[in-house]
């Protein structure tokens, strides 16, 4: 099999990195790794989910929740930020699953910050370094901004997350059965504007990702399925312009990424 040309990332990445920080590593179909800034340390905003969910699922794979349990939200438990629980009644039933949709799906503050307390921190953390995720780390809950003076920062470099959605795709990051949940989760993304921007609209593509951001942050992770196979991609952004303009940039070397490893 010859080797990946990843030269259409690299020329995308050069495009993009004059404005800012930019940090990406992918891997393609047959395994081979690119990365620019992939040991770096980035604020990871909501990319961070992802471990949460999976310290979730392995909680559920052990018996300690169930994926209808349910929860009634408090009027304590709001948290600004992205997502709608904020703005809805207290007393609120919700199950388990739903919590983990909107986490996921629209990036619900709220409703990870219930997730975070059901876990725990310090076992989301653990499970991140059972991962192999050695730089990032859950540091505090979401607030809807970055850490300020005396306060722990969420981080994340673009290699330990393409590794924790590698280990989602190879089953090994909770039971087989688990994983395909996380994994079809991860398709309900409602933004379409960063990875999944040019996937195509075809039934032999599949995409899913878990987006972050926060003031000049703008993140995303996740992988693309085509009849090639499957890339997995973590982007990481700092200072690169508006929402706007970022999410064009990443999606832009998304897209350079799905032709360099040949997935469109």
């Amino acid at each position: 099999m010859m080797a990946t040309d990843w030269s259409r990332l690299e020329q995308a990445v050069k495009a993009n990195e004059a404005h800012g920080s930019i940090g990406v590593s992918a891997i393609s179909p047959c395994g081979e790794r690119w990365e620019v800034q992939g040991k770096t340390r980035f604020p990871a905003a909501s990319t961070v989910k992802i471990p949460i969910m999976i310290e979730i699922y392995r909680g559920i794979d052990r018996g300690e929740l169930a994926i209808d349990d349910t929860y009634i939200v408090r009027s304590a438990d709001k948290a600004p930020g992205s997502g709608v629980l904020q703005h809805m009644h207290a007393g609120l039933q919700l199950s388990l699953g739903d919590l983990l949709y909107l986490m996921m799906s629209i990036s619900d503050n709220t409703a990870t910050n219930i997730l975070i307390d059901m876990a725990g921190m310090d076992r989301i953390n653990a499970t991140m370094q059972d991962l192999g995720m050695a730089a990032s780390t859950l540091g505090r809950p979401m607030r809807g901004r970055l850490a300020i003076e005396g306060e722990e920062e969420n981080w994340a470099t673009p290699n330990d997350y393409t590794a924790v959605v590698k280990a989602l795709i190879d089953e090994q990051a909770a039971s087989p059965a688990a994983c395909q949940a996380m994994l079809t989760t991860l398709t309900l993304q409602q933004n379409h504007r960063r990875i999944g921007r040019y996937v195509p609209a075809s039934k032999s593509y599949r995409w899913g990702s878990k987006t972050g951001s926060n003031t000049g942050i703008t993140n995303d992770v996740g992988f693309v399925q085509s009849p090639a196979g499957t890339m997995i991609i973590a982007l990481y952004s700092q200072g690169i312009g508006d929402a706007v303009t970022s999410e064009i940039a990443l999606s832009d070397i998304a897209e350079a990424a799905m032709q360099a490893t040949g997935i469109i």
